[in-house]
């Protein structure tokens, strides 16, 4: 490629400061514009990168002829507009998770992406650590053989951003299901090789948010009252797929469990071995001898942190004409889900994907 693919980032606070390491670090893109609603944080973002174009309204940047790739970092209601009229106006767009928090909004964004023929690719930076690959070779190497359970968790202890973005169902989508939920599943079923589901039962609940007192370690002051906190701070499910595997997921915000901050875990068991995530911890048995093995991978330090390792494989994907590193697809599998949790919440049984 001869010259670099010119970024616009959409949404300059918060998430975005993770992705800007990655694109200055990348060989084959550059942000060259940022664009925000909010005038100050604009102003902000723009004494950091000097010569950039700087837009209050998005569609603006979205329609400037000289970007190539728009990357969007707003709330969650705001990804499917944004990325529809980008993909329409012929840019490749890496959309922070999820890509939308309803199955059918995502149909849509995908529809837009094949009639456009850019690149779609869903911001699940987990992918990207180097443990994550580390584990995910050696199960592609057959580490685990057939997996058939999987059981994985995003648990924090009084750990959250309070603020409508994540707390007001009208912003956000959802409370952690869409949060966190979003990161482990994917990471979960892209290490289970991403079978097909079928069904979940699942339950969605306020169980501490409303509590009088309750608090955040991230940030100081009170929760938000009632009609800005009307999601769900806690939400557990079975989900079974069609080649017979199953899974057992928790998330929360806030629930009383041993940790400071966050607990995230997966354990995949398969017919020839288990493994853990992020301990890269492998178990095997030898029924001959009837012996237990345990084995642990050992990580190399990843070069950059995740969230910009995912701007740099993003921009690399698109100038080797290689396909998305996290296709719309996945977003829809596992947004499927989550979905399902809150229909199985709402009708009290499970309910089919």
């Amino acid at each position: 490629m001869s010259k670099k693919l010119k970024v616009a980032i959409i949404g300059v606070g918060g998430i975005a400061k993770t992705h800007m390491p990655g694109w200055a670090a990348s060989a084959d893109a550059e942000v060259v514009a940022g664009a925000d609603v909010s005038a100050a944080a604009l102003a902000d973002w723009g004494k950091s990168n000097a010569g950039a174009k700087l837009f209050n309204d998005p569609y603006d940047a979205i329609r400037d002829p000289d970007i190539d790739i728009v990357d969007i970092c707003v709330p969650n209601m705001f990804h499917a507009p944004l990325t529809i009229a980008a993909l329409d106006a012929g840019k490749h767009v890496l959309c922070e998770k999820p890509l939308a928090p309803t199955p059918d909004t995502i149909r849509d964004m995908i529809a837009a992406r094949d009639r456009s023929g850019k690149m779609l690719m869903t911001a699940q930076h987990f992918r990207f650590a180097g443990v994550s690959k580390a584990i995910k070779r050696e199960i592609e190497l057959g580490a685990l053989g057939e997996i058939y359970h999987a059981r994985s968790w995003m648990l924090r202890r009084n750990a959250m951003i309070p603020t409508p973005g994540f707390t007001k169902k009208s912003l956000s989508g959802g409370g952690p299901c869409i949060d966190i939920g979003v990161h482990v599943l994917d990471l979960t079923l892209w290490l289970m090789g991403n079978p097909k589901p079928v069904a979940v039962t699942g339950v969605a609940k306020n169980m501490l948010g409303h509590v009088p007192g309750q608090f955040s370690v991230w940030r100081s002051g009170p929760m938000p009252p009632a009609p800005d906190f009307d999601v769900e701070d806690f939400a557990a499910a079975f989900v079974r797929f069609e080649n017979g595997a199953t899974l057992m997921l928790e998330v929360s915000w806030f629930l009383h469990h041993n940790t400071l901050g966050e607990d995230m875990q997966i354990w995949l068991y398969g017919k020839d071995g288990g493994a853990h995530w992020p301990k890269a911890e492998f178990l095997s048995t030898n029924y001959d001898t009837q012996q237990l093995y345990s084995r642990t991978l050992q990580i190399t330090r990843d070069a950059m942190e995740p969230h910009a390792l995912e701007c740099v494989e993003f921009a690399r994907a698109i100038a080797e004409g290689r396909p998305s590193p996290v296709p719309a697809e996945a977003g829809l599998q596992v947004i499927s889900i989550l979905d399902g949790i809150y229909r199985s919440q709402r009708e009290g049984r499970e309910v089919a994907i």
